[in-house]
């Protein structure tokens, strides 16, 4: 057997995980699928990544296709990543949203938590709704009118989330001891959501190079270090999906960190605590 990957085969594995997925796997990142893709020829007894590529090509290996891109897909999540999206919510869109709500302006606000992992994002939107509207003494709007959607393409990760459980690690990954304790019921190592906020979130398998359209019309979006994995083509086409998937004068968060390029023509920047957030100008969704 033989585990190093050639520069042939970085090339193919580079073209079909892009064709797959979006995922642009520079030069200098062969190792990772060098890596991540070795267990398959122990798995199958293949000699080779070679051989592993033609064995994907097969139709029978469905299965194997998502194994592969299952992979090859970085995970990296925590609770409350940075603060200003919160902040964001809490002291500018919540307040709207909840004015739109009682003016019958809308009967549901609708957020979509893209490559949500194992679940902190969507979770973390939730408990900020939850939060919100107990600590101001809300009592005529609620959860129900709310809509969470969170996906991802990968299949285990999204089993993980959906189940609501997590590890000491994962808890002390950017989450408070308030919220912690508020949310969270704790049994040996393991930490289970409450249920009353794990059913706010719809989970869903989503290929992010299918069509947009089912998924309906959001008011905010959450698309933060996802766009950084893909090749400039993608992320171009990936934008253009996003900002037609927006109501009018719909939000889009990205990362802090990210550079977003010429979003001028549909979106207006706004700035708060140091952060911008994207507001889709009118008549533009």
């Amino acid at each position: 057997m033989n585990t190093s990957l050639s520069s042939q085969e970085f090339q193919l594995f580079q073209r079909y995980i892009e064709e797959q997925c979006g995922i642009r796997i520079l030069n200098e990142k062969a190792y990772l699928i060098e890596s991540r893709l070795s267990k398959f020829l122990i798995q199958f007894g293949l000699d080779s990544f070679e051989e592993l590529y033609w064995l994907l090509s097969q139709q029978s290996q469905k299965n194997l296709a998502e194994k592969i891109i299952d992979a090859m897909t970085t995970n990296e999540t925590l609770w409350f990543r940075e603060q200003t999206p919160w902040k964001i919510m809490e002291q500018k869109l919540l307040p709207e949203y909840i004015q739109a709500l009682r003016q019958e302006s809308c009967d549901k606000i609708r957020i979509w938590s893209a490559a949500c992992a194992s679940g902190q994002e969507p979770y973390s939107i939730a408990m900020c709704l939850d939060h919100y509207l107990v600590e101001h003494h809300i009592q005529d709007i609620t959860l129900d009118h709310f809509e969470i959607l969170a996906t991802d393409i990968s299949h285990t990760v999204l089993r993980m989330a959906k189940m609501g459980k997590y590890d000491n690690i994962s808890m002390a990954r950017g989450l408070s001891k308030e919220y912690r304790d508020r949310y969270f019921e704790q049994k040996g190592r393991i930490w289970t959501l409450d249920k009353h906020i794990k059913e706010r979130v719809q989970f869903k398998q989503f290929n992010l190079q299918e069509s947009f359209l089912f998924l309906g019309k959001f008011d905010l979006i959450f698309f933060r270090y996802v766009a950084i994995y893909f090749s400039d083509l993608f992320r171009t086409e990936v934008v253009h999906k996003i900002t037609a998937a927006l109501k009018d004068k719909g939000v889009l968060i990205w990362g802090n960190s990210e550079v977003f390029l010429n979003y001028q023509d549909d979106y207006e920047a706004e700035n708060y605590d140091s952060a911008n957030f994207y507001r889709l100008r009118s008549g533009d969704a």
